[in-house]
């Protein structure tokens, strides 16, 4: 096991970049392998489950080139793809798996699909019942809701599949698989999720019509590779700007963020809350905008998030319950059951290590509720195996009084390798690299 020992009350001061945007990358890598032609990618997110994407694209036979966070990739067109010899590993990365089987939906070969023990306890129905109702064959524990899955794909047909809940996993798996199908394929959203796969789609030559909460794609479309940056990621940089809005005397600026309009309402809810926020050197990268971020310490108001947030806050909650804890007054979240259902259940594991840091935090259903204000006081707290809660953790560690240890948190490479670099850059001496211990 590893551990980070963080040193709280330390401003915030500089400027940097993030890694490439997470869910942009696994992205780049699906279309790239199942366009003609090559796709040059700059930019790429170098953490475990981003490489999980690469490695299972080479199984099925697609030369990828990687020098440091750059990508080649010679694409094999829509029905070049090859049965790989053993199983598909995607070790912690839901992103690969459920996507990946929307791709895996249309090739006439079987795959199985498994991962860690983590994905392994985190559901596939949302992804696998659609793409049987047109026409793969998948099966796996619980009736294909838990991996390892197996897939037999082939000829499919299209469907309208009407999502209980937004979920851009779930819309790019169909999406993905529709190209595959003869005739439209529709799927509509409560509320729209995020568009990374709709807006890398069309850059890379296909058709899409999105009317209010319905996408729609045409079968049989063939795509061209591409060359293109990605932006930094947001749900990384979110940590950082998070804490430098609640530590006072800080200030920070993140470069070359994407700024995705489903992906900014964690500034938007910042925002709300009284923080300094300014946007500078907008930029439109081919198919994704980007923006310079800088946030200054300032005195914030209770977060106030509801079930109209969610879809496009998910990934950044870890980060502002953090904030919720350290902002006097009442703030309180909603709607946001699926984090029940990510690497840990993020709900009871965020309850859990901010009650040991001394805050006021009640576990709903559906989110927390946390009387802020109260002095944070450094002690041992537990990623539980998720790399958000880890880094959460971190940057609580920052606003806490003494020194705060995170146990567990080799969990942090499956997003942000040089996430600790980070902290020293900007708050020199305030964390100590891994330590390991003996169990």
């Amino acid at each position: 096991m590893s551990l980070i020992r963080v040193k709280g009350k330390s401003p915030l001061k500089g400027a940097f970049s993030v890694p490439g945007d997470k869910s942009i990358s696994h992205r780049a890598v699906m279309l790239g392998a199942i366009a003609n032609g090559l796709t040059k990618v700059n930019g790429f997110a170098t953490g475990e489950d981003c490489m999980n994407t690469v490695k299972a694209f080479q199984s099925l036979g697609v030369d990828i080139n990687k020098l440091k966070t750059k990508l080649i990739i010679q694409g094999r067109g829509l029905h070049g793809l090859n049965k790989p010899e053993r199983a598909i590993d995607a070790g912690n990365s839901g992103t690969t798996m459920r996507i990946l089987l929307g791709i895996l939906a249309g090739q006439p070969f079987q795959t199985c699909l498994t991962g860690d023990e983590s994905l392994k306890r985190r559901p596939m129905r949302r992804v696998t019942e659609p793409l049987m109702k047109m026409g793969a064959k998948i099966s796996g524990r619980d009736g294909a809701n838990f991996a390892p899955l197996t897939i037999e794909g082939g000829a499919l047909h299209p469907i309208h599949h009407i999502s209980p809940i937004p979920s851009a996993q779930v819309k790019s798996a169909i999406l993905l698989a529709g190209l595959y199908a003869d005739g439209k394929t529709l799927i509509s959203e409560p509320l729209l999720s995020r568009d990374h796969t709709e807006r890398m789609l069309h850059f890379f030559g296909a058709e899409l019509s999105i009317d209010e909460q319905t996408t729609a794609i045409k079968g049989r479309q063939e795509l061209e590779g591409k060359k293109f940056n990605i932006p930094g990621d947001i749900s990384a940089a979110c940590f950082f700007l998070t804490a430098a809005a609640i530590s006072p005397n800080s200030n920070i600026k993140v470069t070359g963020v994407g700024v995705n309009p489903t992906r900014t309402r964690f500034l938007n809810i910042l925002e709300r809350a009284g923080a300094k926020i300014t946007l500078s050197q907008p930029k439109e990268e081919l198919f994704e905008p980007t923006a310079d971020v800088t946030v200054e310490g300032s005195e914030l108001k209770p977060l106030k998030i509801g079930p109209d947030d969610i879809p496009n806050l998910l990934d950044e909650i870890p980060a502002l319950a953090v904030a919720g804890a350290v902002i006097k007054g009442e703030s309180i979240i909603r709607g946001a059951a699926e984090l029940r259902v990510k690497e840990s259940d993020r709900i009871k594991t965020l309850a859990i290590n901010l009650t040991r840091l001394g805050a006021d935090v009640k576990e709903l259903k559906d989110g927390l509720l946390i009387r802020g204000g109260k002095p944070l006081k450094g002690c041992e707290v537990d990623s539980f195996g998720d790399h958000r809660i880890a880094m959460a953790m971190v940057i609580a560690g920052l606003t806490a009084e003494g020194e705060t240890t995170i146990l567990n948190t080799d969990c942090i490479n499956t997003s942000f390798p040089g996430f600790i670099d980070t902290i020293e850059m900007i708050a020199p001496g305030a964390a100590s690299w891994r330590e390991k211990m003996d169990l």
